[in-house]
């Protein structure tokens, strides 16, 4: 960007992880020394908001003349934009963006004759083919939040509803959604990674046959699998005929206490990176997904496509994907959700008791926030 323009120069600073950044953010806040924008997931926007640290993007976005034309804005995958906004208005922009997708063992389908699953209801079932030698037929990571929001969605509804805000954690559609995992996991179909964080080492080690992980763990699969370990990947497969990924990753944010000239540098910036070439690259270069869907089209991304296959099931992935539902209090939530699945996983409690006590703590989060 820097290159390409003399009028801005964008300086950078890294963190080394999500909450590192999000520690930095409140500190900078309280010392009123924010700079221009940061990446953060979208689901702090509402809290940024309540705050008063972030301004909308829709003066530079929507007007003026360095605004998005109505193709920009329908070439971008709507639900990375639709996450954008909050209370009617833009308030970032997404950057970098993975989905959840399907690794499988190339050699374990061969040796037990396993086709690609076009549902969980067929992973159940092939689970019956590798339990007499030890092997789960899926792994997750040590949290399958994702993986169960997924379902939840295709068993009805999310887990918060939007408009209006409401708590699902407690239907029938979200206790059957946790009750299929929960089953999996105690009968010894599925395995969670436990103190491994992430369920890749199960995988190429061979004791799971598929692991429903996050694209952006592809480059790090490239790298740590055995050199003779051959898998692939895929979208993940439909549950009661709907198709579900959960989309996640980092937004761009544009912080209030900017000059008005640091401000109109931060939106060319933006605008930059969600152009088609540069969404591509960066795509590229990071195993992240492109934003448009002209960059997932061109010859370059194609190209790229045809050199690593394995990136393909995330861009499959795109057409069917969702975010949750952002609003004051989710981080306290998405707390409360991780400290439900340990207590299914580590504490045995039913799905129906842990999901009761998430429903009443999702509330009170709701109704001390209107």
């Amino acid at each position: 960007f820097n290159k390409s323009q003399k009028q801005y120069k964008v300086v950078g600073t890294a963190q080394g992880n999500y909450t590192a950044l999000q520690q930095k953010i409140m500190a900078a806040a309280k010392s009123r020394n924010l700079p221009t924008i940061a990446q953060t997931t979208y689901t702090t926007v509402p809290d940024y908001v309540k705050n008063g640290f972030i301004s909308p993007l829709d003066q530079y976005m929507l007007k003026g003349d360095d605004k998005m034309s109505s193709s920009d804005l329908k070439d971008i995958y709507p639900a990375f934009l639709s996450s954008s906004k909050y209370q009617g208005k833009y308030y970032s922009v997404p950057f970098s963006k993975s989905t959840r997708i399907l690794f499988y063992n190339e050699a374990l389908m061969k040796k037990y004759n396993i086709a690609k699953p076009t549902s969980w209801e067929d992973i159940k079932k092939d689970a019956d083919k590798l339990k007499a030698d030890g092997i789960a037929a899926i792994g997750f990571d040590k949290s399958f939040d994702m993986e169960f929001e997924g379902l939840a969605r295709q068993a009805g509804n999310p887990l918060v509803s939007a408009d209006p805000l409401k708590a699902n954690l407690d239907s029938k559609k979200t206790l059957t959604a946790a009750n299929f995992i929960m089953d999996m996991v105690n009968s010894g179909e599925a395995k969670t990674a436990g103190e491994d964080i992430y369920g890749d080492k199960n995988f190429t080690a061979g004791k799971t046959l598929f692991y429903a992980g996050s694209s952006a763990g592809i480059t790090n699969m490239k790298q740590n699998a055995p050199k003779d370990f051959k898998w692939g990947t895929m979208p993940l497969p439909s549950y009661k005929g709907k198709k579900a990924t959960e989309l996640a990753g980092n937004d761009i944010v544009l912080f209030k206490s900017a000059s008005s000239d640091k401000q109109k540098g931060a939106w060319a910036f933006m605008k930059y990176l969600l152009s088609e070439k540069e969404t591509s690259k960066w795509a590229q270069l990071t195993g992240y997904v492109p934003l448009r869907k002209s960059a997932v089209k061109s010859a370059d991304f194609k190209k790229y496509l045809s050199a690593n296959p394995t990136s393909q099931a995330a861009v499959d992935s795109l057409g069917f994907g969702f975010q949750s539902t952002a609003f004051i209090g989710f981080s306290e939530y998405r707390n409360d959700l991780l400290n439900a699945v340990d207590a299914m996983l580590t504490k045995h409690e039913k799905p129906d008791q842990a999901l009761k006590t998430l429903q009443g703590q999702t509330e009170t989060i709701i109704k001390t926030n209107k």
